[in-house]
């Protein structure tokens, strides 16, 4: 049988497959299960930097309110129940998941600013977190903020992370980045030992009825997956990280391509909140088929064989690869 087995952020794991921060890490018992079926490690849902600013503010109100009292009352604070907003059952559960599974569990954490939140950093790593990603999603609304001033945020942001841990680091980008290749460079150097590819796109719509504006978070489609294909057959051999594709990874298919690209792993949780947890075994299955058919004896065999690593001028390939895709359809013209 082919080797599957893979490296990501230094964890020496049994296969690419690895469930993306999702719903799906909520419960101990679906963590077991996607072990279970397969997974070789799984990412924690994530913890928002609001969740931790508002157990302080919580914590905050309750001491200041105490301070009123007499002595004695400095003492106690609110109830466990309503102070466990989020922050520190999120601690809690990832203990638990720890406990029990025998896969890596990487925790999760979603901001944009230095503080005191990040924090949690090192309580995650306390908590057992074999590794962290850090999540940056932030809209910029405000035309006053240059791009400049908001990367160097971000750049410090990482930095602040990786000065604080001990477990290695990946940080989750969006894709909307004027020179990504420059960016995931200087996320590098600012100590991420990963970085994953991309962060999806909140795009809320309108109800025309309520004249209000609602959620419309959709499961990610197979042709997603070109986005980050394409970056990381650009990024790979010359960012010195591991990459981690997620977005569009459906089936056995689109791992071979993420493997090929350079991916170290490819993440999912859409395909498996759409038909269960059943199909990473499907998919690992396929997987070993494919290898075996095309005469592979292991993923890493294959890993950055179809980057552009080995391209002398990717720019001049890319705009080539551009012209020849708007002629595509001149064919059926007239």
């Amino acid at each position: 049988m082919p080797d599957l087995s893979t490296t990501y952020l230094g964890l020496k794991l049994k296969n690419p497959l690895v469930v993306s921060a999702s719903p799906l890490s909520k419960r101990v018992e679906t963590v077991q299960r996607l072990e279970e079926a397969g997974a070789s490690a799984v990412v924690m849902y994530s913890l928002f930097e609001e969740q931790v600013t508002f157990e302080t503010r919580q914590l905050d109100h309750f001491v200041e309110r105490s301070a009123n009292h007499h002595a004695e009352a400095l003492s106690y604070f609110p109830n466990m129940p309503f102070y466990n907003f989020g922050a520190s059952t999120y601690l809690t559960h990832l203990e638990n998941v720890k406990k029990a599974v025998s896969i890596p569990v990487i925790g999760s954490l979603n901001g944009v600013s230095s503080g005191g939140w990040l924090d949690y950093a090192r309580k995650i790593e306390a908590a057992g977190a074999d590794a962290l990603e850090l999540n940056i999603y932030y809209l910029p609304t405000d035309p006053k903020i240059s791009s400049q001033t908001l990367e160097e945020n971000y750049v410090e942001l990482v930095y602040s992370v990786r000065s604080s841990l001990k477990i290695p680091l990946a940080v989750k980008l969006s894709p909307f980045f004027t020179a990504l290749p420059y960016m995931a460079r200087r996320f590098t150097e600012a100590g991420a030992n990963g970085l994953v590819l991309f962060n999806r796109f909140y795009q809320p719509d309108f109800d025309l009825e309520n004249l209000s504006v609602v959620p419309n978070l959709e499961l990610s489609t197979p042709q997603e997956l070109r986005l980050p294909l394409r970056w990381i057959a650009m990024l790979y051999g010359r960012i010195q990280a591991d990459f981690a594709l997620t977005g569009g990874v459906h089936s056995a298919q689109d791992v071979v391509k993420a493997m090929m690209a350079g991916a170290s792993v490819t993440m999912l949780a859409s395909e498996l909140l759409a038909n269960g947890v059943g199909r990473l075994k499907t998919i690992l299955a396929n997987l070993e088929h494919w290898l075996v058919a095309y005469e592979y004896d292991s993923i890493s065999q294959m890993k950055g064989s179809m980057s552009q690593l080995h391209c002398a001028e990717p720019s001049a390939f890319e705009r080539a690869n551009y012209m020849r895709a708007l002629t595509t359809f001149d064919h059926q013209l007239f």
